[in-house]
Order: structure tokens, then sequence, then C-alpha cells
């Protein structure tokens, strides 16, 4: 079914109640340019959802006894530094590896600049000591693809052409695709929008993340791989691979997180799901244990699909037997949907006089220089030109977009600084 909002981007949704067939929506273009419809056999990239494809390959590979989930990950990737991290450390984000893109953004690098997995797999085994105690929970897009390498070692193949036999043919997945390459060509792909000052503009970078992103696919095809999850639920009657793996704490109290999943474990409310985000698309899945499968995937950068989902869950408890069709326009109505875009500029506010070089500061396990200059009683943090206008927070701390920087010793006189990034936290820089 498609409806409305065909002058911009949109959304592909789908929702299957228990006992009923999946009602399914489609609003807005696949194409701004060629006035192209998102439609049953539009792909979307699906962000960090990816990750619930991977940790099965993983668990998979475990079963063939290619190893055990609790041994040591530089067993299976030599230059690994960090020698306690097991294989299920990576899958629950319990291995306090930092995230490489958080790192890489420390360079200064821009849009359009262009990255490899290999030089993210660099950064990765820069870094020789764990950033939060053994057993915390860091999500780190790092673990999976370090989990991709293991697996395209081990099988001697690539992560696209492993899911493709292992799960996309089988499951009858047959819009599905690991883009190993950003130059690769996915069928039926959409592309995604934000809106600009003067209408809309592309989001798309040139890379690609195997393990952690860079799976593309319909909804149909996530409401195949959601059926084949609950029906390994209902036969395992535990969470979905919890009879391999335990699920522990997130970073999402209460929810847990397993196999590429976060969970509801509460009594009653038992659910597992993703969300991802990646370069102006977002996607949501959602499965519980009464078979309840909904699958959003957008293209509009202002338009969450995790918000849509939540919206849609919502308004099935307050309703518990709406019009299936009925719920879905309402859902995805714009005035429910849109939300501010979540990439925020980097404040530069204004000079209030001269910059003070304060140094020129390196860390061991993140790329390229950063700058530190005042400019009156303001801080200013630099990476390849780019300046950031830090907030202070404390007598030694500063706040930018995404980070906290601490001073370490006299603040006129730095020699040495903290920074704490969401993913990256405890980064040591130092004067040179």
């Amino acid at each position: 079914m498609n409806a409305g909002r065909q002058a911009s981007p949109g959304l592909s949704v789908l929702v299957r109640r228990p006992g009923e067939e999946p009602t399914v929506l489609h609003t807005g273009l696949a194409s701004l340019e060629h006035q192209s419809a998102i439609g049953p056999d539009t792909t979307f990239n699906t962000g960090s959802v990816a990750k619930q494809i991977t940790a099965h390959l993983v668990l998979l590979a475990a079963r063939d006894n290619f190893f055990h989930l609790g041994q040591r990950a530089a067993g299976l990737l030599p230059r690994l530094k960090i020698s306690d991290v097991t294989v299920a450390d990576l899958v629950t984000h319990q291995s306090g590896i930092r995230d490489v893109e958080s790192l890489l953004s420390l360079a200064g690098f821009r849009d359009l600049d262009h990255y490899t997995v290999d030089d993210l797999r660099t950064l990765a085994y820069r870094q020789h000591q764990r950033a939060v105690l053994e057993g915390r929970f860091l999500y780190s897009n790092t673990n999976y693809l370090l989990l991709a390498e293991i697996l395209e070692t081990l099988y001697d193949t690539s992560l696209a052409d492993l899911a493709r036999s292992r799960v996309f043919v089988p499951l009858g997945m047959n819009n599905t695709h690991f883009k190993a390459d950003p130059r690769h060509v996915i069928a039926g792909a959409t592309s995604a929008y934000q809106a600009a000052d003067h209408g809309w503009q592309h989001t798309e970078a040139p890379v690609t993340l195997p393990g952690p992103g860079s799976l593309w696919t319909t909804a149909d095809d996530l409401h195949r791989w959601l059926t084949h999850l609950h029906q390994s639920w209902q036969l395992e009657c535990r969470l979905p691979g919890q009879d391999v793996l335990d699920y522990g704490p997130s970073d999402h109290q209460p929810y847990l997180y397993g196999p590429g999943l976060y969970a509801d474990a509460r009594p009653g409310r038992a659910a597992v799901f993703h969300y991802g985000h990646e370069q102006g698309f977002s996607a949501a899945t959602h499965v519980d244990a009464t078979g309840l499968r909904v699958v959003c995937l957008s293209n509009d950068a202002s338009t969450a699909a995790d918000h849509v989902l939540a919206v849609i869950l919502r308004d099935l408890r307050e309703r518990p037997e709406p019009d299936a069709v009925d719920l879905l326009r309402q859902a995805t109505s714009p005035h429910r949907t849109t939300r501010a875009d979540r990439t925020r500029p980097r404040s530069v506010g204004r000079d209030r006089g001269p910059h003070a070089e304060l140094g020129t500061f390196t860390c061991d396990q993140a790329p390229g220089s950063l700058r530190l200059t005042r400019s009156a009683d303001t801080l200013h943090l630099w990476r390849r030109g780019t300046r950031d206008q830090l907030t202070q927070a404390g007598p030694t701390v500063y706040t930018g977009d995404g980070y906290t920087l601490t001073l370490t010793g006299d603040t006129n006189q730095v020699d040495r600084f903290t920074l704490d990034l969401d993913r990256a936290p405890g980064l040591t820089y130092i004067r040179q």
C-alpha cells in the first residue's frame, strides 16, 4: 500500500500481528531526482540493524566448532593487543574497545572523505587497553568490524557471501545484501536525504562498515528474518540465541544486550529489537514473545524509524484491536514522526579577541593531532582546521558536541587533557 508524502523521502513500514497477515505501508519517494516511489522492493541501508545478522553468523560459526564464544579473540586476530577480550565480549559490547569511527572523527574527517575498512581496523589495533572496566558495556561498532574479520578469515570468504549462503538464501531474503564496497550497485536501492535551505540534499558518504552496518534490505525481507527469530525463540523457550550466549546489561536500562539484539526480558513484555542510523537512513525492528513483528525503514534524515516504531507500539497498547491500515496511516503521519535532525553543527560561536595558542596534542590510540586555543575566557578545540567552541562545565571540565574534555594541572599551561567521547572514552592527549 502506498500513501502520501510523494514530494519527499519517506518510509516503508510493516506490522504483523499474531494470527494475521502482514500489513505494509510505503510513503514518499525512493529517489527525488527520478520521482520513483518507495515500494515493496525498495532497499534501505539499515545501519546497526545489521548487527543481529553478523551475530547470528558468529553463533553459527561457534556451532560449527570454528571457535567457542569464551575463546580469546586475540587467538583469531593476531594484531589485537587487548589479550583478554573474548569473542563473546565482542558480540555483547563488553570488550571495552573504543568505537573507531569516533576516533576517526578526531582526525577531522569531513563528510565526503573516503576511508576504508582497513583504515578502521588499523585504528582498532592501535588500542592496547580497555577503555572501560572488564564486564562493562560500551557500545562500539569496532566489535562488529572485528567479528566480520574473524568470520571472513575462518570461512575464507566475504561476509556478504557468507551471509547470502547461510542466511539470506535459506530464508528467501532475495533483496538483502551486505554492501562491502561503496561503489557496488544494490538493486532497488533508495537514496537518503535531509532537508536543506533550498530543498533537499543527499546524505550518503563514501564508506561502508561490514559487520556493524552496510546491510541493504526491504521491509518484507526483514519480516522474514524476524519470523525466523521468533520461530527459534519458540523452540528454545528463551530469548533468541540465549541457549549459547547470555544477555547482559546494556547502555539503555532496563534493557539487556545479547547477539546483536537489545532485549526487554521483563515478565509480560519480552521482546528483542534493534535500531540503526546510518548516513541519513534509519531502521528499526521489533519482535515480541507473542509473535508481533514490526519493521520500519526511513530514507528521511528528519524521520527516525525508531520513533515511528515507538508510536506504533504505543498505539497497539492503547488500542489493542485497531484497523491495521488505519494504525499505520496514523502512526506515519508527518506530525507524529518528524523530529529535528540529529546532526547538529559544531558550535563555533563569536570570537571575543585573538586566539592564544595552548599547544598541539597527540594520543597514541587516536589518529592525527588536536590543537587548543583560548580566546578571552573561552577554550577552543581544533581538528584539521575545524574549530569547536567548548562550554565550561567545571573548573577543568569542558564539553563539546558528543564529548567531554578534562584538563590536567594548570589551566593556563596545558600539558595534557583527557577526551571522553560517547563511544570512545579515556583518551589521553599529551602536548608535543
